[in-house]
């Protein structure tokens, strides 16, 4: 049977706070860890948050931070980490790039980062192959990837921190909120109609807008300027908006 997936996004970071894009992978602000112990707590008073028994993780500065402190409890529990490429923000600028494993292995010792894609982060270099370049096809794609991956999971409850954007352009088409939670199943009815993977919410957290109660409630799939045209794509030239400026609950974000 396959795993029950919690997905959480990140807490706020440097350039959610002062919508600066040229900051390269930033850290959170003093915000984005009050959040992080807010989601800390959360999780903590889940009893399905408590059965997780595998924490899958964006290997960028915010997504470690977020789950270094928000996911603390299963982790000095001896739940396995395990730092995942596929699961990075979408778009190619600085802000949404991240850095080699080797200056984040250093950063973040104590996580294993031998398992993370060695072209990660390269986002712009045969832009036609590249499972990571800034084009909808790409990013669809590895959305698939990341679902394919966890479906044939031998655990029970996964949890992933991953980005907004991502999340909802290319995994499950909902809203997320800096630091905020939802819960998904793996739809067996409709992946047998659209022959792909397709999760469906919890009634609990889509009803509440997120384990937290701070997300958009409804259904958010890919709209205008979530990626650059295709022809700009093949040229380098990417103008289109990666995570939401304002970290406003209400508001759609990316």
């Amino acid at each position: 049977m396959p795993p029950t997936l919690i997905l959480i996004r990140h807490a706020q970071a440097l350039h959610n706070a002062t919508s600066d894009w040229s900051i390269h992978d930033p850290p959170l602000t003093d915000l984005g860890r009050h959040q992080s112990a807010e989601l800390h707590e959360s999780l903590q008073a889940s009893s399905l948050a408590q059965k997780t028994d595998l924490i899958v993780v964006s290997p960028m500065r915010r997504t470690l931070e977020t789950m270094t402190i928000g996911l603390d409890f299963l982790i000095k529990k001896g739940v396995p980490v395990l730092p995942d490429a596929n699961w990075h923000e979408n778009a190619d600028k600085p802000c949404d790039t991240g850095n080699t494993m080797d200056i984040i292995g250093k950063e973040y010792p104590q996580y294993d980062f031998s398992g993370v894609d060695p072209l990660y982060p390269d986002k712009t270099s045969n832009l036609e192959t590249n499972p990571y370049a800034f084009t909808r096809k790409a990013i669809v794609a590895r959305g698939q990837a990341c679902l394919s991956a966890l479906y044939t999971r031998p655990e029970k409850v996964i949890a992933v921190v991953s980005h907004s954007g991502f999340l909802r352009t290319a995994v499950c088409n909902r809203n997320f909120f800096n630091a905020d939670w939802r819960v998904f199943e793996f739809d067996e009815e409709e992946m047998a109609k659209r022959g792909g993977f397709v999760l469906r919410e919890s009634e609990e957290t889509e009803k509440k807008g997120g384990g937290m109660g701070r997300s958009d409630v409804g259904f958010f799939g890919i709209v205008e300027g979530d990626f650059p045209p295709e022809m700009e794509a093949k040229v380098g030239k990417v103008e289109a908006v990666g995570e939401a400026s304002e970290e406003v609950p209400g508001k759609v974000s990316a």
